[in-house]
C-alpha cells in the first residue's frame, strides 16, 4: 500500500489501519517527524519523505515503494496528500494557486502515472477528494475545483483501467477533523469557529473523525469490494445532501 500524505489525519489512520490488517504500507510525506509518528509502533508501516509536488517525486516515490516492499507490484495507491489556501477571488494569489493545483491535482496524476506498470489486476487507485461539484463553496474556488477534478479523473481511469482489471475510486470526506487549517495558517480560534459554524450545517451534527474515513478507503479496496469502481463515496454525515 503507497499512500501520500501519511503524516496526519486521514493518511495516518489509513496508513495503521492497513497495517493492522495485515498489509505492508509506505506513507509519504514532508515532515519525517510526522511521518515517524505515524509508523511508531507499527512495524509494517515505512516512511518515504518528498514533496509529491516535485517534478522528480513521482518517480522517486515508487522506486522507494518497490523497495520497501521487496517487489515490483503495488496492490493499492492512495493519492491523500492536498493543501488548502482559502481565498475570495479577487484575492487569489497565482503562486498559491499554482501551489495547490501542483499537490492536489498534477501531484495524483503523475504519481498514478508512475505506478501504473507497477499495479496489477486486483489493484486500486483510491483519490481522496471532497465537495461534490453541484453547488459553491466560497474562498474555496481553487481547492474546490482541485477535488472536483479528481473526481473527474476517478470516473476517466475507472474505464481506462477496467480492462487491467484494475479499479479506481473516490472517497469523498466532508470536514473531518485533521490539521489542514491549522497548516494553512488558521489560528485556534478561527478554527474553532468555523468548526462551530459548520457543524451547524451537518445533518448528523457533528464532524467526522480520520479513523472513519480512512474505514471506507481501507474495505473499498478489499477484494470483497471488487465490482467497485468509477464511483465517489461521499462520507460527510449529510452535508451534500443538506445542499
Amino acid at each position: 500500500m503507497l499512500i501520500t500524505g501519511g503524516g496526519t489525519g486521514i493518511g495516518r489512520a489509513t496508513a495503521r489501519q492497513f497495517a493492522a490488517s495485515g498489509a505492508e504500507v509506505l506513507i509519504v510525506g514532508r515532515t519525517a517527524e510526522s511521518l515517524a509518528e505515524t509508523a511508531e509502533e507499527h512495524s509494517r508501516v515505512r516512511t518515504f519523505v518528498a514533496d509529491i509536488a516535485e517534478p522528480n517525486a513521482p518517480a522517486d516515490i515508487v522506486a522507494a515503494a518497490v523497495e520497501a516492499f521487496g517487489r515490483s507490484r503495488i496492490d493499492v495507491l492512495v493519492n491523500n496528500a492536498a493543501i488548502t489556501r482559502p481565498a475570495p477571488l479577487g484575492a487569489i494569489d497565482r503562486k498559491v494557486a499554482g501551489e495547490q493545483l501542483a499537490t492536489n491535482l498534477l501531484a495524483p496524476v503523475f504519481l498514478t502515472q508512475h505506478a501504473l506498470p507497477h499495479l496489477e489486476a486486483g489493484g486500486a487507485v483510491v483519490n481522496v477528494t471532497s465537495n461534490p461539484p453541484h453547488y459553491g463553496w466560497a474562498n474555496n474556488s481553487i481547492y474546490g475545483a482541485t477535488k472536483v477534478a479528481l473526481d473527474f479523473l476517478t470516473h476517466t481511469w475507472a474505464v481506462e483501467l477496467a480492462p487491467r482489471g484494475i479499479r479506481v475510486l473516490s472517497v469523498a470526506p466532508g470536514i473531518t477533523a485533521t490539521p489542514v487549517l491549522s497548516h494553512a495558517g488558521f489560528s485556534d480560534e478561527q478554527i474553532a469557529s468555523a468548526g462551530k459554524e459548520l457543524r451547524a450545517r451537518i445533518p448528523l451534527g457533528r464532524i467526522a473523525q480520520p479513523d472513519e474515513i480512512a474505514w471506507w478507503i481501507v474495505n473499498a479496496t478489499r477484494p470483497e469490494a471488487a465490482y467497485l469502481t468509477g464511483t465517489v463515496i461521499r462520507v460527510d454525515g449529510g452535508l451534500s445532501a443538506a445542499g
